[in-house]
């Protein structure tokens, strides 16, 4: 049988049992990270598990999932499901979203919901346009000329209609996007060859 990576040991603590669970609950952490963190005290060493905090990942560790608890207060808990129903991301999206910095999460200057039913009514109006240009070219084909002119008004707004568009769809976009691109997409952007 392999050795366990996990060292367990049982310790009488006399007494100091409410102290530790006190601690750890002020902090935030599990009872056995604070014990951890005295006896590296106590013995002089920086434990072999000590957190990567500020350090990039390997490729390989960045791309996989992993599931992570945290502890929050019940109020924070409810704020959360709240914020990501909100934004109609799932918790794990959402927490995602705000370490990477996606300006309408970080913000809050407007729900998700909001922002994808404006793109979506733009697009809509672009698909009412293209719908539009298609049956104009098919009576201009056809060679009934009077008819296409009822398009005449489309035509003269046509490129107005779509700039428009375009800027709804990229401020739209634009507040969606992470502020700052996260450690997988900087390792997939390809490489300028000079």
């Amino acid at each position: 049988m392999a050795p366990s990576a996990r060292d367990r040991i049982s310790v009488d603590l006399h007494g100091l049992k409410a102290a530790l669970v006190a601690r750890a609950q002020a902090e935030r952490v599990d009872v056995s990270v604070v014990v951890r963190r005295a006896v590296e005290r106590e013995l002089g060493v920086a434990a072999a598990t000590t957190e990567l905090a500020g350090k990039p990942c390997s490729p390989r560790a960045a791309s996989v999932t992993v599931k992570l608890s945290i502890r929050l207060k019940g109020a924070e808990a409810a704020q959360l499901a709240a914020l990501s129903k909100r934004t109609g991301l799932s918790r794990s999206a959402y927490v995602a979203g705000l370490l990477a910095e996606v300006p309408l999460l970080v913000s809050g200057s407007a729900a998700r919901p909001d922002v994808l039913a404006a793109l979506n009514a733009s697009c809509a109006e672009l698909s009412t346009l293209s719908r539009n240009l298609y049956h104009l070219a098919t009576l201009l084909r056809q060679g009934h000329v009077r008819a296409a002119m009822e398009y005449r008004e489309m035509l003269d707004t046509l490129g107005g209609d779509v700039r428009e568009h375009l800027e709804v769809a990229a401020s739209l976009l634009a507040e969606l996007r992470p502020a700052r691109p996260t450690r997988i997409a900087l390792r997939q952007r390809p490489r300028a060859t000079a």
